[in-house]
C-alpha cells in the first residue's frame, strides 16, 4: 500500500504519482533537528508524515519569530517558493518533537507537478492555504496586542492546562522579545490566571485568557 495511502491529504494522488513517491523512504527525525537554515538551497519539498516542524525567521537584532509550523497535511511556504522560484531558505526549520518525514527530491516535485494534475492540486491547496495563514499572521503581529497573541498562544498549545515552553519559546512564537512575556506571565501570575515555573506555563483561569484571545484585530 505505501505510505501515501495513510498520509493526510495525498491519499486522492492517481496511481502512478502515488507509485512514484511510494518509492521514496520516509525518514525518522528526532526533536531539535535543523532541517534548513537561511541562506541554504532548497533542495526538495518535505511532506511531513508525523510531527510538527517549526518555521521561524531571525531579524537583524537577533530576535526571532515564529512564522509557522508544518503538521501532516501542510506545506512548506519557503519550500514551495524555492522550488518553483530557486530562491534560497531566508528561514530556519526545526523538528519540534520526534517527525516522520519524506523529501521529494527537486527533480521529481517538478516532474510530478508537471505530469499529474492530482499532485499539483495537493500542492497548490496547500500553498494557499499557508499564504492564508501567513497574512493572518501578519494581520497579528501589526495589529494584535502582544498579550492577546500570547494568551491564544497559551490555550492553542497548552495540554490539560498546561504548556511546555520556555519564555525565549513563547516569545519566538509570538514574535515578541523574552521580556515582554516574562512581564506579561508574571502580571498574570499576580491576577491567578496562570502558574509559571522553569519552562512550564499552567492556566488557571482560562476565561480571563480566552477573553484576550478574544479581542478583535
Amino acid at each position: 500500500m505505501g505510505w501515501v495511502a495513510t498520509s493526510a491529504g495525498l491519499a486522492g494522488l492517481d496511481y502512478d504519482a502515488a507509485a512514484r513517491l511510494n518509492q521514496l523512504p520516509p525518514m525518522e527525525v528526532p526533536s531539535g533537528t535543523v532541517l534548513f537554515s537561511p541562506g541554504d538551497a532548497v533542495k526538495g519539498y518535505v511532506i511531513v508524515l508525523k510531527g510538527r516542524v517549526s518555521v521561524s525567521l531571525t531579524g537583524v537584532s537577533g530576535r526571532e519569530m515564529l512564522l509557522y509550523a508544518v503538521t501532516p497535511g501542510q506545506s512548506c511556504i519557503q519550500s514551495t517558493l524555492g522550488l518553483m522560484g530557486g530562491e534560497d531558505y531566508t528561514a530556519e526549520a526545526m523538528t519540534e518533537e520526534h517527525c516522520t518525514l519524506v523529501m521529494l527530491p527537486k527533480p521529481l516535485f517538478l516532474s510530478l507537478l508537471n505530469e499529474s494534475s492530482a499532485f499539483r492540486s495537493v500542492v497548490f491547496s496547500a500553498f494557499a492555504e499557508r499564504m492564508q495563514t501567513m497574512m493572518h499572521l501578519l494581520e497579528k503581529v501589526a495589529f494584535q496586542r502582544v498579550e492577546c497573541r500570547l494568551a491564544a498562544h497559551l490555550l492553542d498549545r497548552a495540554v490539560d492546562g498546561t504548556l511546555l515552553a520556555t519564555q525565549q519559546e513563547l516569545a519566538v512564537a509570538v514574535g515578541s522579545a523574552r521580556e515582554v512575556i516574562s512581564r506579561r506571565l508574571d502580571a498574570w501570575s499576580r491576577h491567578g490566571w496562570v502558574k509559571t515555573s522553569r519552562g512550564t506555563v499552567e492556566i488557571t483561569d482560562k476565561e480571563a485568557l480566552q477573553a484576550l484571545a478574544d479581542e478583535t484585530v
